[in-house]
């Protein structure tokens, strides 16, 4: 890891860490990386933050998804005598939000697409 990629984790985490800040002092409970998330998107959408600020640790990231699931896989094969009666509900909700999922990001990526498009007509 050269420096360039400790300083994208510096932008990624410090945003994180406002997110969390920003949750704490909030009245309803909101997740703080969720309010992070949010953060970065402002920020690159209104070029505070450049993409190549933290492409690097982005693809880095990307590239490497699975490795963040296996301690939850692990989780779950532990303690898989606990819902093993509760299967067939727990596979329909995975199904059923997973389908909420896909639709709500195709609606999400048509609008932002729209979005883009009238920006670069003005």
């Amino acid at each position: 890891m050269d420096a360039h990629m400790f300083i994208q984790l510096a932008v990624i985490f410090g945003i994180y860490l406002g997110g969390e800040g920003i949750a704490s002092l909030l009245p309803i409970a909101i997740p703080g990386n969720i309010i992070g998330m949010l953060a970065l998107f402002i920020l690159l959408f209104l070029k505070w933050i450049k993409l190549r600020q933290i492409q690097t640790l982005g693809k880095f990231l990307l590239g490497n998804m699975a490795f963040f699931f296996i301690p939850a896989g692990v989780s779950i094969i532990e303690s898989i005598e606990t819902v093993k009666g509760d299967l067939l509900p727990i596979l329909a909700i995975c199904i059923l939000t997973t389908f909420i999922t896909f639709t709500v990001t195709a609606f999400t990526a048509k609008g932002i697409t729209k979005l883009q498009e009238r920006m670069r007509n003005r």
